[in-house]
C-alpha cells in the first residue's frame, strides 16, 4: 500500500536520519534465500478513499513531501513487511511503481533512507490500516524511508514489461521470473541486478 502525506512531517521530524552506506548486489546466502539490494514499491496515483481517508499518493506526491522522502506506511502482507523488515537496507535502490490506474508502470527511482521501524499507522484507529491486534509492546507491522532520486528518462508500462516477462519466459531472458508477475499481488518486491539493470536499459528506447 501507498503512503500517505498526513503526519509525514511529524514522523520525519521524530525520525533520526542514517547516513547512507553502499548498496550490495544481491548474494546467495545459506538456505538458497537471496539478500537483494533493488526494489519495486507500488503506490496509487489516483484517488481513491479508505475510511474516508484519501489514500491517493504517486510520485508528485513524493516530491513535494519535506526532503522529497516519505514513510511508506499501511504495508499489510507478511512477506512484504518482511522484505521491509528484514532486507531493506540504506542506500537500496527502488523502481516507484504507479498501480491501481489506468496505465500502470514504472516510473521513478527512489533510495531507502532509513530501515525499518515502527509503522505508526496500525495503532491509528481512524487509520484505514488500523490492526486492533497488533500491541505496542509487540508491534506487527514495519516500514522504510524512502527518497525521490530521479524520474526514468521514459515511463515504462506494465504492458511492456509483461510482453518482455513472456519473452524471456521462453529465451531465458532476465525478466523470466521477475516478481511483477510471479508474486504480482505483493506491494514490496524484490529485484534482482540483472532484472534493474535490464530495465533502466529500456529507459533509452523509444
Amino acid at each position: 500500500m501507498p503512503p500517505r502525506k498526513r503526519k509525514l512531517d511529524e514522523m520525519i521530524a521524530d525520525g533520526k536520519k542514517q547516513k547512507s552506506k553502499p548498496a550490495q548486489p544481491q548474494k546467495e546466502t545459506k538456505g538458497s534465500n537471496v539478500e537483494y539490494c533493488h526494489w519495486l514499491m507500488k503506490s496509487e496515483p489516483d484517488s481513491r478513499l479508505e475510511k474516508g481517508i484519501d489514500v491517493k499518493f504517486g510520485i508528485e506526491d513524493l516530491k513535494t513531501c519535506p526532503d522529497q522522502t516519505a514513510c511508506w506506511d499501511g504495508v499489510r502482507n507478511y512477506q512484504a513487511r518482511n522484505f521491509m523488515r528484514d532486507q531493506m537496507k540504506l542506500g537500496h535502490k527502488v523502481f516507484f511503481y504507479h498501480s491501481n490506474t489506468k496505465e500502470p508502470g514504472i516510473v521513478a527511482i527512489c533510495e531507502v533512507v532509513k530501515e525499518s521501524y515502527v509503522d505508526h499507522t496500525q495503532f491509528d484507529s481512524k487509520d484505514p490500516h488500523y490492526d486492533e491486534t497488533s500491541k505496542k509492546d509487540n508491534p506487527r507491522w514495519y516500514m522504510v524511508d524512502v527518497k525521490y532520486k530521479r524520474m526514468l528518462k521514459r515511463f515504462v508500462p506494465l504492458s511492456q514489461l509483461k510482453q518482455l516477462h513472456i519473452k524471456h519466459k521462453e529465451t531465458g531472458g532476465p525478466l523470466k521470473n521477475i516478481a511483477l508477475f510471479t508474486k504480482a499481488r505483493l506491494s514490496v518486491q524484490p529485484v534482482t541486478q540483472d532484472e534493474w539493470d535490464y530495465i533502466l536499459s529500456l529507459e533509452d528506447e523509444g
